[in-house]
């Protein structure tokens, strides 16, 4: 018998490869000219200006807080410790976070036109992934300090070396940066056409696979896949941390101990519980008209007040912080005065 020809399977793997490149190029093409209209809370137009006064309120206040954070942890030798060093990239999250969200409200609230291009909703919805599963990740890596702190105390300085803390902050941030690529990728794909009206305040996923021209069923599954695993897995090491520690304080002889125990850890329970709730509030609210409302409520609460929360959350409980802040302004005054 003759010899049988075998396809060139390189050739037509690069070949296939090619033309679905060019079919992605040409789906960027056609979103050039695509806008949408962030409809936000225009159907409350006596609300537009106290919701204006509120929202800028809450921005200053997170701004301030979050910077304020940041420099007091910088500035302050007693506050260079491995729980510090997770609280000041979480302040900084925040203020990334609120600050791709909250000035696009605000202009929304104040002008007309509330058109935003494609690309630059695009790079918001980006953005805001990043710093959102981020954030998720960080508040994981500082339940395990909190874990290692109460369970392991001799041991804390050692466990917890500048190294392991480095690499937790950064492969929280690599994996925000990762999934938010696999999310823009499976948007990217998708046909938009005209302008088109987005029920929120903010360019979140739902909302914009929802004004698609074309099936959306592949970006849908990886963002609930994605979320998924994101809220399984950081939540498990959430609990998993806490049950530890609530086991180890329950066995303190001393009722002093158990309350200094668990007041260190108040103040990133209160933060987990507030930053997930939403979230899973949000995974338990299907989109249809009517709950569209509930969403744009819980959006904000997770966008724009948790990020002015969190500071507060830890300035006010944190002796630490109040003692530090209270030397940092002594200092300034006494430098002023002399």
């Amino acid at each position: 018998m003759g010899a049988v020809d075998h396809p060139n399977v390189p050739g037509l793997w690069s070949s296939a490869k090619l033309s679905y490149l060019m079919g992605l190029w040409v789906n960027l093409n056609h979103t050039t000219g695509v806008t949408f209209i962030l409809l936000g809370f225009s159907e409350y137009p006596d609300l537009q200006l106290p919701l204006f006064l509120v929202f800028l309120s809450i921005y200053t206040i997170s701004v301030l807080g979050n910077l304020g954070m940041i420099t007091l942890i910088r500035l302050n030798p007693r506050l260079h410790t491995p729980m510090y060093f997770f609280l000041s990239h979480l302040s900084l999250v925040d203020f990334c976070y609120s600050s791709v969200i909250t000035p696009k409200l605000l202009e929304n609230l104040l002008v007309e036109d509330r058109h935003i291009s494609f690309a630059n909703c695009i790079s918001q919805f980006f953005f805001a992934c990043i710093c959102i599963i981020t954030e998720t990740f960080m508040l994981a890596a500082m339940a395990y300090d909190r874990f290692v702190a109460v369970c392991n105390p001799l041991l804390y300085t050692v466990a917890m070396s500048p190294k392991l803390c480095s690499v937790l902050v950064a492969a929280s941030y690599f994996w925000g940066i990762a999934c938010s690529l696999v999310f823009i990728y499976f948007l990217l794909t998708l046909n938009f056409c005209g302008t088109k009206v987005i029920n929120n305040f903010v360019c979140e996923h739902a909302a914009i696979v929802a004004v698609s021209c074309s099936d959306p069923y592949l970006s849908q599954l990886s963002i609930e896949i994605f979320a998924i695993f994101n809220e399984i897995s950081s939540l498990g090491i959430v609990f998993t941390s806490y049950v530890f520690i609530f086991v180890t304080v329950m066995r303190m002889p001393s009722t002093r101990g158990r309350y200094k125990a668990f007041s260190t850890c108040a103040s990133h329970l209160t933060a987990i519980i507030i930053f997930h709730g939403p979230i899973l509030f949000l995974y338990c609210v299907p989109t249809t008209k009517s709950s569209w409302l509930l969403v744009k409520i819980a959006s904000i609460f997770y966008t724009v007040v948790i990020p002015m929360l969190n500071p507060l959350i830890y300035s006010l409980r944190n002796k630490d912080v109040k003692q530090a802040a209270g030397r940092l302004i002594s200092s300034q005054l006494s430098c002023q005065k002399s």
